[in-house]
This record gives structure tokens, sequence and C-alpha cells, in this order.
């Protein structure tokens, strides 16, 4: 049963697109439920039309008032002046949600009028088949009621976790860029895969559903990480001659270093953004 909402996506990137699609294959709202709109590119928004059944409307031509949740999705960068942009015509039951990365609940509360509500939410491109691990962290002025409503159209794309704002950047390095690690990782198994002898496509799915039975088997399991990794690791054994091999050749450093990466460029952006002088 769908959701009696309407819901506008302000941005028509990759991250739109994975919740569109998650959203829609769900029945969690029906095409014409949703809206969405950039400043001029009608191509894209017409792709978005033809592929999902939703609607797609230039900025100059949308009424933000005819929508219950307004999505940034849009670079971090064009946050505020979208933000500008909408302020006035904002409801004061409608909820502004961000799914971008450095754009914190502070900032957008700054940026809108006294009273006005913002969740900042980080989902990521698993979004597209319903699998997104998805932080959601309300503002001070947002009611429970948007806070349920959004928990119900964001778990429709995968699991909802919430987060205390302090802890959203770590979040994004974990999860919001998580999927890029696992991917190059893939690449990697490609590479040695192919220079060894073996099928690229083969690899590839070997590969993929590796990871996939080891993450169900964790969540499966009441073992923390470091056990699982223990009950498979055999004394002088080829599992034991590959850990040591990514402990020699800085493994967990690496892993470290990526999402303490991703982590801080996400606070870099808010701090970028906040230097930006508020109407």
């Amino acid at each position: 049963m769908s959701l009696d909402i309407r819901v506008v996506f302000i941005g028509a990137g990759n991250m739109a697109e994975a919740m569109i699609s998650g959203i829609i294959k769900t029945g969690t709202l029906e095409p014409r439920q949703v809206i969405v709109t950039n400043r001029s590119n009608e191509e894209r928004l017409l792709e978005l039309h033809n592929r999902y059944g939703v609607q797609g409307i230039v900025r100059d031509k949308l009424k933000i008032e005819t929508a219950d949740i307004i999505v940034l999705a849009m670079k971090p960068k064009d946050a505020k002046v979208s933000l500008d942009s909408i302020k006035d015509q904002i409801r004061p039951d409608q909820v502004v949600m961000s799914v971008l990365a450095g754009i914190s609940t502070t900032f957008m509360e700054k940026n809108l009028q006294a009273g006005q509500q913002a969740i900042r939410v980080m989902p990521n491109t698993s979004s597209m088949i319903q699998e997104s691990a998805t932080a959601i962290s309300p503002g001070e002025n947002v009611t429970m009621k948007n806070v349920r409503l959004a928990k119900k159209l964001l778990q429709s794309i995968g699991k909802v976790y919430l987060i205390e704002e302090e802890q959203m950047d770590l979040f994004t390095g974990i999860a919001g860029s998580g999927p890029a690690y696992y991917y190059y990782l893939l690449e990697h198994v490609e590479k040695i895969a192919k220079e060894n002898g073996m099928e690229v496509s083969q690899a590839r799915e070997i590969g993929a559903q590796t990871i996939l039975g080891a993450a169900r088997m964790m969540l499966e399991r009441e073992e923390t990480p470091a056990q699982l990794r223990k009950n498979i690791t055999s004394k002088n054994g080829t599992t034991a001659s590959g850990l040591q091999a990514l402990a020699d050749n800085g493994g967990g450093d690496a892993i470290k270093a990526a999402i303490e990466g991703a982590m801080h460029r996400s606070k870099e952006i808010s701090a970028e953004l906040e230097k930006a002088p508020v109407n």
C-alpha cells in the first residue's frame, strides 16, 4: 500500500534515481506521487519519466508547496541556493530532507525560515535494489509525525538507522561511500583472476557472491566479525596466508584510511558551506 504523500526531488543525479527506483519498485509511492526537477536538463527529466513514470518538471515551473517531502539531491555546493529559492514557499507542515554529504541539519535550519523542518539523511546507491543502509537524523523542529513518515519512505529502499547528527559524517564514511569500497575490491579480484586465466565475468560473480554470503552470515549470527574470521582461519592454512598478506600490505590501515578519508571530507564540505554568508 502506497503512502498518501507527494515527494519532490530537487536534483536528478544518481542518488535521486537510486531512491526513486526503490520507492517506485516497492510500491511505496506511485509514479504520479513523485516529482523530479532540475534547473534546465529536460532530457534527463524525460529519461527518468520514461524509466519510472515519475513527473519531470524544470525548476522554474515547479510549485514546491504541492509536496509533503522535499528531497535535496543536487550537488552539495548548490544546496544553499536551492534552500534560498524555496524557503518562502515551504508550508509549516512540510519537511526538507537532505541526502547530501556534509549538509547538516544546522546548515539547513540556518538557510530556512524559523521553525521550518529539516532532516538529514544518508542513503547509498544500493537504494536502487532496496538494500540501502540509510541513516536519518532529524533537526530540532521536526515533528514525530514527519520523522515516522520519513522513516517509512526510506524503509522502502533498505534498512534505516536513527543516528545522532555528530555521527552522520562517520556514517557517510562507512555506508554512504561504502559500496564503492567493495566495488574497488572486486575490481582487483577481476584483475587477479584474469591474470590467472579465469573469465572476468565468472570471477565477478564469485567475488560478489562471496561478499553477499559473508554479509548474510554476519547479520544472521551473533558472532562478531572477529569471531567469524577466526572460525574460518586454520593455522598455516590458505585463509591465514591470505590474511597475513593483507596485514603485511596495510589492509587494516587502508580500510581505516578510506573510512576516515570519506568522513573527513564530509566534515570539510560542511565547514566550507558554513563559511558562506546566510541571507
